[in-house]
């Protein structure tokens, strides 16, 4: 029996569309999904979390995610990966996947997107490794969340990352409303400290000419400071698709050499 009174499901070309109304939200949501053919039983699950502005087709339709996937796949440089790629819930510029008052945009994340896969993607089972990414707003939550619930995601990554509740007032046209609907507003490396003991492997990324570099130096930093073990990268490139396109194929090469240890 389902957990969701309702879930509707339909495929165009490689990728498939699912509205389930969300228990966390009370009201429907959207994921697109890309699963390659003939992927085996347990086979890993990647949710890809999106920014500001966007939705739940941006990643691949803006970002070509299930393109580079498939390239990857078929080159053999990844096994075969299920993409989730869920709206944020849809409030207002950006829900900063974090609960509110109204609506629990962080558990629709954490668990009716997986529940919903599980029972839509029977490859997809209890020992399928999970791992969660973003960009962005995206960034924040898969950080934040990983972070969060480390017995729940295998690793996780950010591009381009918001990494505190803070810096989403740079890009939403009225800060001081999300500040009054949220009930949390923590930063990525509150988390990591609190769970440092029990983190999963992470990695986080940014652009040189990005608007955001600094607050991801600035995270690297702390994290050396604690001596928090994580990979930090830099490229050239902003706060773009062209960038965010390009540099999935780290966050998916670094996920795939995880898959061994489970």
């Amino acid at each position: 029996m389902s957990q969701f009174f309702t879930t509707e499901k339909a495929t165009y070309q490689d990728l498939d569309f699912i509205t389930v109304k969300s228990n966390a939200l009370k009201k429907r949501a959207d994921i697109t999904v890309y699963a390659p053919s003939n992927v085996d039983k347990h086979v890993p699950l990647v949710i890809l979390l999106h920014g500001v502005y966007g939705s739940h087709w941006a990643w691949a339709i803006k970002g070509n995610a299930h393109i580079t996937t498939q390239n990857l796949i078929e080159t053999e440089h990844i096994k075969p990966m299920i993409l989730a790629m869920p709206s944020d819930g849809l409030y207002a510029d950006g829900s900063g996947y974090v609960q509110h008052q109204t609506a629990d945009y962080e558990r629709w994340i954490i668990e009716d997107v997986i529940n919903v896969m599980k029972e839509q993607y029977p490859q997809i089972t209890e020992k399928s490794p999970i791992f969660i990414a973003g960009l962005s707003m995206g960034g924040f939550g898969a950080l934040r969340l990983g972070a969060k619930y480390p017995n729940l995601f295998k690793a996780f990554s950010g591009l381009s990352s918001i990494t505190h509740f803070n810096q989403i007032g740079e890009f939403v046209a009225d800060f001081e409303k999300l500040k009054h609907d949220t009930l949390t507003k923590d930063g990525v490396l509150e988390w990591i400290l609190k769970n440092k003991n029990s983190i999963p492997s992470f990695r986080f990324d940014c652009g040189t000419d990005d608007i955001l570099i600094e607050h991801n130096r600035q995270l690297h930093n702390e994290l050396e400071k604690y001596r928090i073990p994580h990979i930090y990268q830099e490229f050239s490139g902003g706060h773009t698709w062209e960038y965010w396109t390009e540099h999935l194929t780290d966050t998916l090469l670094f996920f795939n050499k995880h898959l061994d240890k489970y």
